[in-house]
């Protein structure tokens, strides 16, 4: 039987797929920088990312544009 691919990665699978340490993705999961989704939990969170949401991250611009201004 072949084994479907999931686009959903746990917080170790999404870190290594950026190349950053799992604390760096969960810190920037928790800021807003990169789309997490928390999963219900009594003690901690569990954190599941896609990969679509890690691809748009990657794809925006690092630096703002800062109106024309030099």
């Amino acid at each position: 039987m072949a084994q479907l691919k999931s686009d959903w990665l746990t917080a170790r699978e999404a870190a290594s797929y950026l190349k950053v340490k799992t604390r760096t993705l969960l810190m920037w999961a928790r800021t807003g920088k990169v789309k997490g989704y928390v999963l219900s939990g009594d003690r901690r969170h569990v954190w599941r990312f896609r990969q679509l949401d890690l691809d748009a991250t990657l794809e925006l611009p690092a630096v703002l544009s800062n109106g024309g201004l030099n």
